[in-house]
């Protein structure tokens, strides 16, 4: 089985009425260095501005993206290729991140390669460390990569959470 880190941004708060701008995706191992890049093109005339602003890109950038359908292929094949055994899908909020994925997945593709569940970073570490207090504790410890809002680098910094709770027994 292979780990997904993912992050999303979108310009609202709920897939179809709202849209996916980008995401990001790293396969959890000792380098980090295999990741996916996608941005799709708006699939409503709806958005917040404040939410699209988080991402970085205008309204008009976000139209000039690619059609969501090619993207989501481009990302199924990027999972068959770089995962080994069942991909699981990790996040650091699978409420948000897992709900555009899936949705997109299924809308495009007919199905999801992550199945129906995902992981959430906050509930590893708090199960690690016995208390359901320390939710957010993990985020200012353990990532080394700015959270920036540029989705790879926002999968990244989470997974290199994940490799510093694996030296504290975490098993993956």
């Amino acid at each position: 089985m292979s780990y997904i880190i993912v992050d999303v941004e979108a310009d609202g708060p709920i897939p179809h009425t709202y849209s996916m701008v980008c995401f990001g995706a790293v396969i959890l191992d000792s380098t980090l260095n295999t990741t996916f890049y996608g941005k799709t093109k708006p699939i409503s005339n709806k958005w917040v501005a404040d939410a699209l602003a988080v991402s970085g890109f205008s309204r008009q950038e976000h139209e000039s993206f690619e059609d969501p359908q090619i993207v989501m292929q481009d990302f199924a094949h990027w999972i068959a290729q770089n995962s080994k055994g069942k991909p699981i899908f990790i996040s650091d909020n699978p409420a948000f991140d897992w709900q555009w994925i899936n949705y997109y997945f299924h809308t495009y593709l007919g199905k999801n390669p992550f199945g129906f569940s995902a992981r959430r970073i906050g509930d590893l570490y708090c199960g690690m460390k016995m208390n359901a207090k320390l939710n957010a504790e993990w985020k200012k410890l353990y990532r080394k990569t700015a959270h920036d809002h540029n989705p790879v680098n926002d999968a990244k910094g989470n997974a290199e959470a994940l490799l510093a709770m694996q030296k504290m027994g975490l098993k993956l």
